[in-house]
């Protein structure tokens, strides 16, 4: 009986740390489909889920950071979701493929054309960006997500390393180290080069060992014939 009164209260302290540590996972956050580099392209999800029981998320607002601009941002079309790409003009343009760039994408909006984000549910919000910055190791973008019943909730609060994550962090995108793929596909068509070179010296040093052993061979043969005919010879001139 005892057994049975404190498996029950186990499960309902459990019950208790899941709905109360629940609401610290569920908020907007951004990860990258596979790296996201400095100084290169990546495709990142926005990914949203429903806290709510009665309502839908029908609006996600997500502003890029003014500090590290970034001049190519396209949206993947999500069906039942309008989007807005909102563009301003930069106090310091960028240097992009060898061109000046004075403005860039500032906020990027989401409007459900229908239920949205019904409860129980997330959804993931695609954007291909770059180039991503390479003088910072994080980029922070601050989201607002609004609800069918008109509520608003705004994640904009800066992590901080060493301390606890605040009730409404922003989404963060970690950037991994740089990576020079037109450096390394130099070198391995330099390696790929030497390497060739090497081949073809080894086969045609292959070929002149296999034709002096040829011609080896073949002398050797004649040598022999050459001999086997004088012997043959004499005798005729002895049984003679």
């Amino acid at each position: 009986m005892k057994a049975s009164r404190i498996a029950a209260a186990a499960a309902v302290a459990g019950t208790a740390v899941l709905t109360l540590s629940a609401p610290a996972f569920a908020h907007v956050s951004v990860q990258p489909e596979g790296t996201a580099a400095k100084g290169g392209y990546a495709v990142v999800d926005f990914k949203v889920p429903n806290e709510r029981d009665n309502a839908s998320t029908t609006k996600l607002e997500v502003n890029f950071p003014a500090d590290h601009p970034i001049a190519s941002v396209m949206p993947e079309a999500i069906p039942g979701w309008k989007i807005d790409v909102t563009k301003s003009k930069l106090a310091k343009p960028l240097t992009m493929h060898g061109e000046k760039i004075d403005e860039a994408v500032t906020k990027v909006t989401w409007t459900a054309d229908g239920k949205g984000v019904e409860p129980g549910y997330f959804q993931k919000f695609p954007l291909s960006l770059g180039a991503l910055p390479e003088d910072t190791d994080q980029l922070v973008f601050k989201a607002v997500q609004t609800y069918s019943n008109k509520e608003v909730v705004r994640w904009i609060e800066v992590p901080q390393e060493g301390q606890d994550e605040p009730e409404n962090p922003a989404p963060v995108l970690e950037l991994s180290a740089a990576t020079d793929d037109h450096h390394d596909t130099a070198s391995a068509e330099k390696t790929t080069g030497k390497t060739g070179q090497t081949a073809a010296a080894a086969d045609s040093g292959d070929d002149s060992d296999t034709t002096a052993r040829v011609l080896g061979v073949a002398g050797i043969v004649i040598g022999v014939a050459g001999v086997a005919y004088g012997v043959l010879a004499g005798r005729r001139r002895t049984a003679a």
